[in-house]
């Protein structure tokens, strides 16, 4: 068998002709292949800013001003008017809401646990504040293990905001709200299914058709984000309920995603 640079020469490149063309080669590869990387780098810094100017929004959004005022406004209304023992109750509710928000704020993951304990809190207050115009429910299927679920942080509890402020409180009925919280798990995926009977989703937009601007943008697009990064597959789906005559009765979002296990974002 014939040499290499047998095979160049009979060929009649110049050996250095051919070494040049291979040097500028190699140097055209690297150079591109170092392109690549650092315009992968500069997107994955590029999503991780994004997804942290997004926890601080988030974070703003749960931390807002009025419901703060207005909790302790009516937890000063009880202390005047009531029973001291209701106003520790909601005070003592109040600062454990605020303590679970803050120590939440820097986390990608936390149980699912940890997110109900604040969303009761939080659905507690705000049925002070509003003078008990709504009840809720929140159904846990047993398959659903609490402590060892995670999900990111400031996800649920946005959704559960806007059904109480933008939907049920606009009942023409100022009491006889309802919200309904259920949480499953089918094949492995971990359903939120948030259920209310305050106006209709289609009640909601404005007259060019446009949904109000709320907080959700901000949960919807974090939750899309970590989606991406983790691959779970994360959905969120608005539907309206109907009664048994057909008639619409209420509203229903279903978030659905990749169950995520403690031992799993370990190892993420």
């Amino acid at each position: 068998m014939a040499h290499y640079t047998d095979i160049v020469f009979a060929a009649e490149w110049p050996f250095w002709l051919f070494f040049l063309l291979s040097l500028v080669t190699l140097i055209v590869f690297f150079t591109l292949r170092e392109r690549k990387i650092r315009r992968a780098s500069a997107k994955e810094i590029s999503k991780t800013h994004a997804l942290i100017n997004l926890e601080l929004h988030a974070f703003q959004a749960q931390m807002d001003p009025h419901f703060i005022f207005n909790s302790l406004n009516a937890i000063h209304h009880y202390i005047l008017t009531t029973s001291t023992d209701m106003a520790s109750l909601y005070l003592t509710r109040f600062s454990r809401l605020m303590r679970l928000m803050i120590g939440n704020f820097n986390k990608e993951w936390i149980s699912l646990q940890d997110e109900l304990d604040a969303l009761e809190l939080y659905i507690q207050l705000e049925q002070l504040r509003f003078d008990e115009q709504f009840n809720y429910q929140l159904i846990v299927s047993p398959e659903v293990n609490l402590q060892f679920t995670l999900i990111p942080p400031l996800i649920i509890q946005p959704y559960v905001q806007y059904a109480i402020w933008h939907r049920i409180l606009l009942r023409p009925e100022k009491s006889g709200g309802q919200l309904r919280i259920t949480l499953s798990k089918e094949n492995d995926r971990l359903q939120i299914q948030l259920e209310d009977n305050g106006i209709l989703i289609t009640e909601m937009l404005d007259g060019t058709g446009e949904r109000q601007a709320s907080g959700i943008d901000i949960a919807s697009e974090r939750l899309y984000m970590m989606s991406e990064k983790y691959q779970m597959k994360a959905s969120i789906k608005s539907l309206q309920v109907y009664n048994g005559e057909r008639e619409p009765s209420g509203n229903r979002l279903i978030i659905s995603m990749q169950h995520v296990a403690a031992r799993q974002s370990l190892a993420g």
